[in-house]
């Protein structure tokens, strides 16, 4: 085309126009693909970016949480760990109190006592 119609060949261009043929015309086209997904990819990249750090303070906030609830647990565990104690003392104590051999005592009189001396 170009050996043989050199002038359309330059009208062409005066115009703007570029005559190709259709292998050279898709490789342009592939490229220009390419070139505009590599420009969406890098809008989209800051976006990504801005997303993945909003990600990672939300990943951190549960990360202290978790910290927080497990100190509550560990709290919790002691305070039954303390009832559970105190409950088989109670117990021991009860036992020995039901085991306790109460003898029959003789009623004695109770004395009031008033002023520091007995009441006569």
């Amino acid at each position: 085309l170009h050996a043989n119609f050199p002038e359309l060949v330059r009208e062409g261009f005066a115009v703007k126009v570029w005559i190709v043929s259709p292998t050279t015309c898709m490789a342009t086209l592939h490229t220009m693909r390419a070139v505009l997904k590599d420009a969406r990819m890098r809008e989209q990249a800051g976006v990504i970016r801005s997303t993945l750090r909003s990600l990672h303070r939300d990943v951190e906030l549960v990360v202290e949480r978790v910290d927080k609830l497990n100190v509550h647990f560990n709290q919790a565990r002691a305070d039954l760990d303390g009832i559970g104690t105190a409950a088989e003392r109670a117990g021991k104590r009860a036992a020995r109190l039901d085991n306790f051999d109460f003898e029959e005592l003789e009623a004695t009189p109770v004395v009031p006592v008033l002023g520091g001396q007995a009441a006569e």
